[in-house]
């Protein structure tokens, strides 16, 4: 490793100001990341395409004056493209895709003074909540390597949790920065829809739900890179108000007595462990302990119906995703160039009607209206960010017998009588079973948090989620950073990363 071995006790600004300071060059952060990415991803395979070269030739060229100049940083391996470096998402359909341009986060990001080291690995296309692709193997749990850091963004909750780096990217659209944050017990907010830019390739991913933000283990470095990356780019599909004033001073800001419902209980009724349920109820208490205003309640919504609407959005972009893959491959994609279940979903999507669709997304809206009421009386709304611990390595992967019923399917082309099967209602609650808490925020656009609260007994972390009012990331933000001054988690590291 280099030789700033206090590299781990800074977060990426702590980091920047001893850059500024001089204390420490870009390049002393660089080797020290260098050294800790060859001795930490071996094990946990969270970066599946190392950038060390060109990280090096962007130092000695000189970076950009921001806020975090100097600063590793990794990019997850999806939507976040980078020119002459592969974006595979997961999928051997893309290993040899190689984008030509910056997307425009990436721009904000290398305006910002990052020092991209990395991408990042993710299941396929983004899909799961855990990271277990078959094209680069699975994600590692740094505080149990025998589990998962979630999905999607899981490698890049790996490497921050473990210590490669202060902060990386992610994006989530259904829980994917949030699910992560919980699995690796780090800050994880997902951005009001339309809040960062997904130009110049995207306009509104999985018709909305998808929101690019980071992953890091300080709120602060949260709220400096939404500062520094917020605002609509050329053809956003959504223009938002601006913040009435950047994040990094709202942290600073008391948030008052807040008006705070909770609940554990999942919208599609299925289990909750006690760990998470509990992780809620001792954040509730908390919460109460500092102030605030809490009470047991939930929105009236149907939560199986949207879970149906979720997979229905869901398998309809598979479908088209596989569409578009005819001009990367020079052909049309065939089973053999996918993962078995995701040319399932695919075969599923291409079943429904485009009435079915748009009558499915319906429930978004009427979900929307419903959350605006319940704001009306709630400043914000905790849950569990996951209904279970982090599960192990290959836990949610088909059974043998599903993988076979899997083969059938892809071999015959038998979507519509899997449709007719009734499968997807079933698909619907057991895929959303052991995270059936994000999506809702996806669906009305909401920001929301996963704040590090909570570890089980056996040492694995449990987030606590917490959503707030369309476009209000500044009730959240000022939430956050009471709650890390009054429940400190920084300090607190897997053993992995001590090593």
């Amino acid at each position: 490793m280099g030789n700033f071995k206090e590299y781990d006790r800074y977060d990426g600004l702590g980091m920047a100001e001893l850059v500024r300071k001089k204390d420490v060059s870009p390049a002393d952060l660089y080797e020290e990341a260098t050294g800790r990415i060859e001795k930490l991803n071996p094990e946990l395979n969270a970066i599946i395409a190392p950038m060390l070269d060109l990280a090096q030739k962007d130092i000695e060229k000189g970076l950009p004056e921001g806020p975090f100049t100097g600063v590793p940083f990794l990019l997850k391996d999806l939507v976040a493209a980078y020119a002459g470096v592969p974006l595979t998402g997961g999928s051997r359909a893309y290993k040899n895709y190689i984008p030509d341009e910056d997307c425009e986060l990436v721009k904000r990001f290398k305006k910002a003074g990052l020092v991209i080291m990395g991408k990042t690995n993710c299941p396929e296309f983004g899909l799961m909540g855990v990271t277990e692709p078959e094209l680069h193997g699975p994600a590692r749990n740094p505080w149990n390597t025998d589990h998962t850091p979630g999905g999607s963004s899981g490698g890049s909750a790996a490497a921050v949790a473990s210590g490669m780096v202060p902060m990386a990217s992610g994006g989530d659209g259904g829980g994917s920065i949030r699910i992560p944050s919980s699995c690796c017990a780090l800050f994880g907010l997902k951005p009001t829809r339309g809040r960062n830019p997904t130009g110049p390739d995207h306009g509104a991913i999985w018709q909305g739900a998808v929101v690019e933000h980071i992953i890091s283990r300080s709120v602060r470095d949260s709220a400096a890179m939404l500062d520094a990356t917020s605002g609509a780019d050329v053809g956003a599909p959504y223009i938002i108000p601006p913040p009435e004033r950047p994040y990094m001073e709202e942290i600073k800001r008391e948030s008052g007595s807040l008006r705070i419902a909770f609940n554990t209980l999942s919208p599609i009724d299925t289990e909750v462990h006690p760990e998470c349920a509990g992780a809620v109820e001792k954040a509730a208490q908390l919460l109460e302990e500092l102030g605030h205003k809490v009470e047991e309640n939930r929105p009236n919504l149907d939560g199986k119906a949207l879970a149906n609407s979720y997979l229905t959005m869901y398998m309809g972009e598979i479908a088209a995703d596989i569409e578009e893959l005819e001009p990367i491959l020079g052909r049309k994609a065939g089973k053999d160039d996918l993962e078995a279940l995701t040319w399932t979903l695919g075969l599923l999507g291409r079943t429904f009607s485009a009435g079915y669709f748009v009558k499915q997304l319906r429930e978004w809206g009427m979900a929307s209206r419903v959350m605006g009421r319940f704001h009306e009386k709630y400043d914000l709304y905790l849950t569990p960010t996951m209904a279970y611990p982090p599960v192990r390595i290959g836990e949610l992967q088909p059974k043998p017998a599903e993988r076979a019923l899997l083969t059938l399917v892809n071999s015959m082309g038998l979507g519509k009588l899997l449709k007719l099967s009734g499968i997807t209602d079933k698909l619907a609650v057991e895929s959303l079973s052991k995270t059936p808490f994000t999506q809702l925020a996806n669906f009305t656009g909401q920001p929301a948090m996963s704040v590090p609260l909570h570890w089980t007994e056996e040492g694995l972390p449990c987030g606590v989620h917490f959503m707030g009012r369309f476009g209000d990331e500044a009730t959240l933000f000022r939430l956050a950073a009471q709650l890390e001054q009054a429940r400190p988690w920084f300090d607190r590291r897997p053993h992995i990363a001590l090593l």
